[in-house]
């Protein structure tokens, strides 16, 4: 199987596609680039004890099985930092120690190897309390994170504005960034996240407008996996889809891992990251050769460890199936008794029995990610 790859993205001559991400600068978290022209990059947090480091390496190891880029850690206590010495050691992504009152616990995260301190300066105590954290992260190579919420807001700006709302968050997060500007510290982003969808898309909005920092987004405290990821994706795609976003985290309450997954599959949708197998499939209906809906449950299982970009469409009938297999690396369309065809590059291949379909897509799927790495070092070497 030589079939060229189909995933790149076609804005040059779709222009209903293209998407014109808002100019920002560029930072650094540990050797992962946020903003500027770097990938939207994903990430989670870890939901264990931060003093267990064993556990607490374990799920930044599943997390960084499934694409993390960045992780953050929370580092409520001394007992936490002290473990995060050698969590950030056997950690293979940079991650972020979510700092918050405690400015000693900020120190003492960057000693210990974190590559950003999610912080707010505004509730870390005196101005000299602030130099001290701005100066660790300077010694130590940090850079910081800005993270309003609505939900804690200060309160000259509740009796202000009568309630949170996308004008006082936006005025808190600039407070913050000039403090830290003041001290002439500019590796920093910014998130401005509430938990209703309408406040966060337009605080992100007014945001992007009034600075060039890269932005973090996310929709907070979003809910457990079906209903946190259709507001994740109401509120963060339409802010991606506009050009709007750095770096995402989408917040479940679920296994971290699924914040990843969804995280990507979000960009994917959006052209904007491509990472894994992305399959097209057809909702099912009384036309359908073959159980659908158990096959792509199957094959997305069994197709998770694939990293490499492509596409597969798996499509019940010949209504829609050769249409979709049209646009992907590898298809399959249900067809009569008991058999289907398999398309390669969107071009009917060779016929193949239900029975043995899914084992042998999975084949065809792992045997063309091989092909896909092995061309990668030519293709560098030609540029």
């Amino acid at each position: 199987m030589t079939a060229p790859v189909r995933t790149t993205d076609a804005a040059h001559y779709r222009p209903w596609r293209a998407i014109q991400r808002r100019p920002s600068r560029k930072i650094r978290v540990g050797e992962v680039e946020v903003g500027g022209d770097a990938p939207i990059t994903v990430q989670s947090m870890t939901n264990t004890l931060t003093a267990d480091a064993a556990a607490t390496i374990d799920q930044i190891r599943r997390l960084e099985e499934a694409g993390a880029d960045i992780v953050r850690v929370s580092c409520p206590d001394a007992d936490s930092t002290a473990a995060f010495r050698a969590i950030a050691k056997a950690a293979k992504v940079p991650l972020v120690a979510d700092i918050h009152f405690h400015y000693k616990r900020a120190i003492e995260a960057a000693q210990a190897g974190a590559a950003c301190l999610r912080i707010n300066p505004g509730n870390i105590g005196s101005p000299e309390r602030v130099r001290e954290v701005i100066q660790a992260a300077r010694d130590h190579g940090c850079s910081m994170r800005i993270g309003v919420n609505a939900g804690s807001l200060e309160r000259e700006l509740l009796e202000r504005y009568g309630e949170p709302c996308p004008e006082a968050m936006v005025e808190s997060a600039l407070s913050h960034a000039r403090i830290l500007q003041d001290h002439d510290f500019h590796e920093f982003k910014i998130s401005v996240k509430a938990s209703d969808v309408f406040m966060t898309v337009a605080a992100y909005q007014l945001l992007a407008e009034a600075i060039d920092c890269p932005l973090h987004l996310g929709v907070t405290e979003a809910g457990a996996t079906r209903t946190g990821t259709v507001k994740s994706s109401i509120g963060m795609g339409s802010l991606l889809w506009a050009g709007i976003g750095d770096t995402i985290r989408v917040s479940l309450a679920a296994d971290p891992v699924e914040e990843i997954k969804v995280g990507f599959d979000m960009l994917k949708a959006l052209g904007l990251r491509h990472r894994g197998v992305n399959i097209i499939a057809c909702p099912s209906c009384a036309r359908q050769g073959f159980n659908v809906i158990e096959t792509v449950a199957t094959l997305e299982e069994r197709l998770a460890h694939i990293a490499t970009p492509m596409s597969l469409s798996i499509i019940g009938c010949v209504v829609n199936g050769p249409g979709e297999a049209l646009m992907t690396d590898l298809g399959f369309t249900g067809g009569g008794k008991g058999a289907g065809m398999v398309y390669l590059a969107g071009k009917p291949d060779h016929k193949m029995d239900n029975a043995a379909m899914v084992d042998h897509i999975v084949e065809l799927v792992e045997a063309r990610a091989r092909e896909i790495e092995a061309a990668k070092p030519a293709a560098l070497a030609a540029e």
